[in-house]
C-alpha cells in the first residue's frame, strides 16, 4: 500500500519577492518565505528601516537583499523583475485613511486605490508576464483584509478597495490557472503592528474589537506567517482565486 505524503513546506530554490516589507505584516511574511529556505527580495519605499530589517535578517543566515521601490510607481515596478521572474510575489503594501463617508475627500479616496488596488492590480500582471516568458508556475499572494469581506465604520474607502481586490484575484485566478500560476489573498483581522497601536490604544476601540473576534484576542504578526508559508509553497498546490482568513472568527457571522 502506498501512503500519501505531506507536499513540502519548503522553498529552497525559489525566489520570492516581499512588498512591504520594512515592518509590520510584510516583514512578517518575508521572514517567514526567509525560514522556508527561499532567497528573499524585501522591497519597501523608506530605505532606512528596510536595509535595518534586512540586516537583521542575514544575521539569521538567510539570503535576503532590500530593495527600495514604491509601487504605485508603474515604471518602477518593472525594475522589481529585471533579472527575472519570482516563483513567489507577496504583496503587502498598503494604505489606511479611515473617516466617515460622509467626509471622504477625493485625495485620500484616491490615494487608497492607488496603492490598494491600482498598484495591486499591475503588480499581479508584471508577475505573471514574468512568469509566463519563462514558462514557469508561481504563486501570487496579497495581503488583503477581513474588511475585503465586510463592511466597517469608518472604512468606507479602505473596504471598497479589500472588495475591489478580492474580485481583481478570483478574476486572474480564472484567467492564469492553466499556466500555472496562482493567485490569492491573505485577509487578516485587526494585527498589532506600530501603525495600528492608536487603535488598541483606545479601551472602546479594543473592547469592540475584541468581541468582534470570537477567539478573544487580537492578531499578531505571528498569526499571518504560517499562512504565507503555506499559500508560497507545493502545499497549497490546488488553492487558487481563495481567501485565507486568519480573522479569529470575525466573518463567521
Amino acid at each position: 500500500m502506498r501512503l500519501p505524503r505531506t507536499p513540502s513546506f519548503d522553498l529552497n530554490g525559489r525566489r520570492a519577492l516581499v512588498t512591504g516589507a520594512s515592518s509590520g505584516i510584510g516583514l512578517g511574511c518575508a521572514v517567514a518565505l526567509a525560514e522556508a529556505n527561499a532567497k528573499v527580495t524585501c522591497v519597501a519605499r523608506r530605505i532606512t528601516p528596510l536595509e535595518e530589517a534586512v540586516a537583521t535578517m542575514r544575521s539569521e543566515g538567510w539570503t535576503v537583499e532590500a530593495q527600495s521601490c514604491d509601487i504605485s510607481d508603474l515604471d518602477a515596478q518593472e525594475t522589481l523583475f529585471s533579472e527575472g521572474a519570482f516563483d513567489v510575489v507577496v504583496n503587502a503594501a498598503g494604505l489606511a485613511r479611515h473617516g466617515p463617508a460622509l467626509e471622504t475627500i477625493a485625495d485620500d479616496f484616491d490615494a487608497v486605490m492607488n496603492l490598494n488596488l491600482r498598484a495591486a492590480y499591475f503588480l499581479s500582471i508584471r508577475a505573471a508576464e514574468a512568469l509566463k516568458a519563462e514558462s514557469m508556475g508561481g504563486s501570487i499572494i496579497h495581503v488583503s483584509s477581513q474588511m475585503g469581506h465586510v463592511g466597517g465604520i469608518d472604512r468606507a474607502v479602505y473596504c471598497a478597495s479589500k472588495h475591489g481586490l478580492e474580485g481583481m484575484v478570483k478574476a486572474m485566478a480564472i484567467e492564469w490557472g492553466k499556466i500555472g500560476i496562482r493567485i490569492n489573498t491573505l485577509c487578516p483581522t485587526f494585527i498589532r503592528t506600530p501603525l495600528t497601536e492608536s487603535t488598541f490604544s483606545d479601551p472602546e476601540k479594543r473592547r469592540w474589537l475584541e468581541s468582534k473576534i470570537k477567539i478573544g484576542r487580537v492578531g499578531v504578526v505571528e498569526d499571518v506567517m504560517g499562512a504565507v508559508t503555506f499559500l508560497a509553497s507545493d502545499a497549497s498546490a490546488l488553492v487558487t482565486g481563495s481567501s485565507q482568513m486568519i480573522d479569529g472568527g470575525w466573518t463567521a457571522e
